[in-house]
């Protein structure tokens, strides 16, 4: 499984289509009593990845397997978890019930796909041991009415790594995955977590919230609008998958703060803003400086910097106000792409010290 192929970066499997394929071992082993090594499930793209079983357990009245998962060459903090399921038979009728055990969390404010209360077990996961359970029970004839319970040993611990206690996700990690599959550097998971971020704002009515890209800037911006933890969106690089989903799910007001080398991106139109996917055109920031009344000798030394930063102290030791001008850029970029959304917006720069460097316009 997984074998590496050269040139190319290696796939993964979320830790929903772990918690499928231990699903699967476990139900099978509680109606037959005996373990098969390996188990192979079908994702909903029809790939049928095989799953090594780590841990097998027969109890008087329960099985349980575990899987470790590998999420390939992605730099996932759940890579190496154990996802670890536990049948029970439950009442007949009662279909197939989802519990969370140590170590996966449990939802405590609306918002998202799951209701206040429940497992932190994503649709698509849910859905795909429903369907493993509705499989072997028809190959064995059983009734299929189980208790899943999915636990993560070390999950509480892995969890404060993710965006889950933000969202009001308690106790762990979340059992996710929509296809099954981790992309390496994809990133589909963060992007994720930015929608599911903007679904529980507005789930609680917020008035306002923030995208930073990196933890200095989020703590300016939070210190500065007096914003509470769940207003604030882990935007990280990822400006364009904010902005995509935010166009369709608007709240009232939407700040962006930033370093002024990403900002410095984001004006010059790049919506992923991740140093191997796009740089800062010193041409164009040196074209900035010159319509701000820059002598010919700054705006060759900022054509020949080395960081946007520097750029920026060189202008302020001139007393030029580049970074209002970088935020005002930054912000019809993002007036652009959000179309037609009525939505108040201001864009903030924030230098190495968390201080305010520049700002947008009052949106007009």
């Amino acid at each position: 499984m997984n074998q590496k192929t050269s040139g190319k970066l290696r796939r993964g499997w979320t830790t929903g289509a772990c918690a499928v394929a231990a699903t699967k071992a476990a139900y099978q082993a509680l109606i037959t009593g005996i373990f098969l090594d390996t188990v192979s499930i079908t994702l909903p793209k029809g790939e049928q990845p095989i799953f090594q079983l780590f841990k097998k357990e027969i109890g008087p009245d329960f099985t349980a397997a575990s899987i470790i998962k590998d999420a390939g060459d992605d730099p996932d903090v759940t890579d190496r978890a154990e996802i670890n399921v536990k049948v029970i038979r439950g009442v007949k009728g009662s279909g197939v019930i989802f519990k969370a055990g140590p170590g996966v969390g449990t939802v405590t404010k609306a918002g998202l796909k799951l209701e206040i209360g429940e497992p932190a077990i994503n649709p698509v996961p849910q859905q795909l041991m429903r369907n493993v359970v509705t499989e072997i029970a028809d190959k064995f004839n059983d009734y299929g009415d189980l208790v899943i319970t999915v636990s993560v040993p070390g999950g509480k611990e892995l969890a404060k790594k993710t965006w889950n206690p933000r969202l009001g996700i308690l106790g762990g990690i979340s059992i996710l995955g929509t296809t099954g599959i981790v992309i390496p550097y994809s990133c589909s998971a963060w992007i994720h977590s930015i929608h599911r971020g903007i679904d529980v704002a507005r789930a609680n009515f917020l008035p306002h919230v923030a995208g930073c890209t990196g933890s200095t800037s989020e703590k300016a911006v939070q210190e500065i609008y007096n914003l509470p933890d769940i207003a604030m969106l882990d935007m990280g690089d990822f400006v364009g998958g904010l902005l995509k989903y935010f166009r369709k799910h608007p709240l009232p007001k939407l700040t962006i703060g930033g370093g002024f080398g990403k900002l410095t991106k984001l004006a010059q139109g790049q919506l992923d803003l991740h140093s191997r996917r796009s740089q800062v055109d010193f041409i164009q920031l040196a074209e900035q400086l010159k319509d701000l009344g820059a002598t010919s000798e700054l705006c060759r030394q900022a054509k020949e910097a080395n960081t946007a930063n520097e750029v920026l102290r060189l202008a302020q030791n001139e007393s030029l106000s580049v970074a209002d001008r970088i935020a005002e850029k930054a912000r019809l970029v993002i007036n652009k792409t959000l179309g037609n959304t009525k939505t108040e917006l201001n864009i903030i720069v924030i230098d190495n010290q968390g201080k305010i460097a520049g700002e947008s316009k009052e949106n007009g």
